[in-house]
């Protein structure tokens, strides 16, 4: 592990809410032996803009602070960089500091507190970096999971001040007013298979899907596949589609003669009257979905087997002992 030399903060104020200002402080008083440079989002889409300033500008690790949505927009703008760079060794890191509605992401790599931000910090600032699967659908890149079809109708309806006044439940009251709704006829092309058609997908490029969820058992964000749950049953009701999901959620996937589990490296997805298609849990647009590999893999601050627990106790261990560390 080597300790990297610069890096940058993106947090988004949250209409000045008292929880995010509560973050803020949280974040500026963390220990560090290094010096982190904070940037405060002003507007929908800057933080992609300010990860691309940033990487582009030489910043190591660019860490977002939020949850999978701020993931993604700083995600995007970190891929931008990361094109254009033929070496990986030089491409910019992501790190996360969990302090959203959702954190998934975070989740997968090991981070279950959606208060702890100080284990994700020791992480970044001690070096530990692993390489993840990154995913493309049509141009838009995403690190852990997508739907298509009613799930992403609810993300879809589901506003920012909703998220930021009622959390978890902005989701459901969403649910309420996609009750009315029939689902949709997608179909999915696959190199080597036949067309198959159903009304839902749900997309992982890891296990957890919608929070703590174990949605895809045999996912892995390094295998170099996209586990799909296809919902083959054309004549349900959005309410039906409701309870297929949270079944999904309660007890996992369960064989079904109405339920596809496929795991693809490549695949098209369609709808004769286009539906809606989200991606890192934020609305991404509608049908035609492509589904690919990214042309190259992203590097994440993570817990992964590169770090031991001694290295990380040494870690605070020395920065509880110094006098001089530098505070955010």
């Amino acid at each position: 592990m080597t300790p990297h030399r610069r890096v940058a903060v993106i947090m988004n104020p949250a209409a000045r809410s008292t929880k995010a200002a509560s973050m803020a402080d949280a974040v500026r008083s963390l220990k560090s032996r290094i010096l982190p440079e904070i940037h405060f989002t002003t507007e929908v889409g800057h933080a992609s803009a300010l990860a691309e300033q940033l990487a582009g500008e030489g910043a190591e690790v660019v860490v977002a602070v939020g949850g999978d949505g701020t993931v993604n927009e700083v995600l995007q703008g970190i891929c931008r960089v990361n094109a254009t760079r033929p070496d990986p060794e030089t491409h910019c890191i992501l790190g996360t500091l969990p302090a959203g509605t959702m954190n998934v992401f975070s989740f997968e790599l090991g981070y279950h507190s959606h208060t702890d931000i100080v284990t994700p910090w020791d992480f970044i600032q001690a070096g530990v970096v692993a390489e993840v699967d990154l995913w493309m659908a049509n141009d838009q890149y995403f690190l852990q999971l997508a739907g298509v079809g009613v799930d992403a109708e609810i993300v879809k309806l589901t506003s920012w001040e909703q998220k930021r006044r009622l959390g978890p439940l902005s989701y459901f009251m969403s649910a309420l007013r996609v009750l009315r709704k029939r689902l949709p006829l997608i179909t999915l092309e696959a190199p080597g298979r036949a067309l198959m058609h159903g009304s839902m997908a749900l997309i992982g490029n890891g296990v957890h899907y919608g929070g703590p969820f174990s949605v895809f058992p045999q996912a892995s964000n390094t295998d170099g596949k996209l586990d799909v749950l296809l919902m083959r049953e054309q004549n349900l009701n959005a309410l039906h589609g409701l309870q297929f999901i949270r079944g999904i959620y309660d007890r996992g996937y369960q064989e079904s003669e109405d339920l596809d589990y496929l795991q693809l490296d490549e695949f098209t997805i369609t709808c004769e009257d286009g539906t809606c298609v989200e991606v890192d849990g934020e609305f991404s647009g509608a049908t035609p979905v492509a589904f690919r590999k990214a042309p190259f893999r992203l590097r994440v601050a993570a817990p992964y087997s590169q770090a031991s627990a001694r290295q990380i106790a040494a870690l605070r261990a020395g920065l509880a002992a110094s006098s001089t560390g530098n505070a955010l």
